[in-house]
């Protein structure tokens, strides 16, 4: 697996981006071919050179990808479910080339040679996809894993790690027995060695050991077998680093305050903090000129809804970064009356307080565009973790360990945890999305805010999240 920009990339799904890539620019390639040799009629490729072509539909065909989660580390979906993603990608792609080609008519393709295109690259993706999920269940570009333990703390790797979309990128060969540690799981799982731990592993033809040993301090952890196999070219890992690379979260139940101190991110440096900003202001000018139509819509239709009376706009009392206070800015999606009694309140699934409209706009995520002009601002970043309420934050920093951390950074209109968990309305999602946020803020690039702002898309697209 590599790491990019503190992400990691499984080098699996690095081959089928660079694959599908190369598919996709070859494919208007092959459509001028195929297009000369139906009709009889030649193009002047001399005229138009095709790279530059070739390489936007292959660009905005990745784009396309990405945005409907084909890139997901952990796509849960069938192969026909991957394939109606597919089908919706190349539809969204179409649609970006056309616009394209309208405002940059240098670009433009003849529309015969482009369908063709686009159907060779449709035909050479899915086919690609089919191999590459055949391969995943085959388990034949899957890392071997050994967990080094069998008691309560490598249990969590079970627990956790229960499902086969879980291990997508791994197989755990079996839990190695410590001697003086009580073992938990299962024991067909459980590997006794009798030999070195090197020579086990060797044996078994391990690429990586996990070690998840209670307590690493007692005269029993086989550090110097450690030290061994890494210097063999075996990976090792602890628990933490572990499921934060292969979840996307950081497990609170594991995290320490020296973890923290001593861990290699959570470091807001000067010139992250000032590139971000210019990242939110250059993306939300760039939203604001693209959804201004679509915000006086939802404008509309809420101002008709209400009677022609009542507010648009909703105005709400968040906790910001350092704990500063600020109004958030969202179209209003419920009743006026819907908090008459000044208490707040989480929002619950079918919600008799939200509007027709406000379904809608929740749904689609339109009621979050007028938070553009928090960001803009300085209120807000466009990534970063959910704003809540003073009261929410009191209760939540009380019971949840490490929860007043998440608001050293700025809050955000879409985020790591909004993308990767359903919508939060109890304490105990604020701690699995707390968990989210705190990969987000160790592991904080522009390349992980340009992941995110794809993936928000892909919710969009999907209708995940809304509520």
């Amino acid at each position: 697996m590599l790491r990019v920009f503190r992400q990691y990339i499984p080098v699996p799904f690095l081959v089928l981006a660079v694959i599908e890539f190369i598919f996709s620019m070859s494919s208007v390639y092959l459509g001028v071919e195929l297009h000369e040799q139906i009709s009889g009629l030649a193009i002047g490729i001399e005229l138009y050179p095709l790279w530059p072509k070739a390489l936007l539909v292959a660009g905005v065909v990745f784009i396309s990808l990405v945005s409907t989660g084909l890139y997901q580390r952990w796509f849960r979906f069938a192969l026909a479910g991957m394939l109606v993603r597919v089908g919706m990608a190349f539809l969204v792609a179409a649609l970006t080339l056309v616009t394209i080609s309208y405002f940059m008519p240098n670009l433009y393709m003849e529309r015969d040679v482009f369908i063709i295109s686009l159907l060779l690259s449709v035909v050479l993706v899915s086919a690609t996809r089919v191999m590459f999920v055949h391969c995943l269940d085959q388990n034949i570009l899957k890392r071997r894993l050994m967990v080094l333990g069998a008691g309560e703390t490598a249990a969590q790797v079970a627990r956790n790690l229960r499902r086969k979309t879980d291990q997508q990128g791994f197989t755990i060969v079996g839990y190695v027995h410590v001697v003086g540690e009580h073992d938990v799981v299962d024991e067909e799982k459980i590997i006794r060695t009798e030999g070195t731990l090197l020579a086990e592993a060797k044996d078994r033809q391990i690429d990586e050991i996990v070690v998840a040993v209670g307590e690493r301090r007692c005269k029993n952890f086989p550090v110097h077998d450690l030290l061994d196999c890494k210097l063999s070219g075996i990976d090792v890992v602890d628990l933490l680093g572990f499921f934060e690379r292969e979840t996307g979260k950081i497990k609170l139940d594991i995290l320490t305050p020296s973890g923290m101190i001593f861990s290699d991110g959570f470091n807001q440096a000067g010139k992250q903090v000032t590139s971000k900003r210019i990242f939110d202001v250059l993306v939300s000018l760039a939203l604001l000129a693209v959804s201004w139509p679509v915000m006086l819509l939802v404008a509309l239709a809420i101002f008709i809804e209400s009677g022609c009376k009542g507010s648009i706009l909703y105005r709400q009392i968040r906790v910001g970064q350092y704990w500063k206070l600020f109004s958030v800015y969202k179209f209003r999606s419920m009743r006026e009356d819907a908090e008459k009694d000044g208490e707040a309140q989480w929002a619950k699934k079918n919600d008799d307080r939200i509007t027709r409209v406000g379904r809608f706009a929740r749904l689609t995520r339109l009621d979050e565009l007028p938070q553009i002009f928090n960001v803009l601002k300085g209120d807000m970043s466009f990534v970063g973790p959910r704003p809540e309420r003073p009261k929410f934050v009191t209760q939540l920093s009380e019971r949840i360990p490490f929860y007043a951390e998440r608001h050293y950074v700025k809050p955000g209109i879409t985020g790591w945890a909004q993308i990767c968990y359903p919508y939060g309305a109890s304490e105990k999602d604020s701690l699995e999305k707390l968990q989210f946020d705190l990969y987000y803020i160790k592991n904080y690039s522009l390349f992980l805010d340009l992941v995110i702002i794809f993936q928000t898309a892909h919710a969009v697209l999907w209708g995940k999240g809304g509520r």
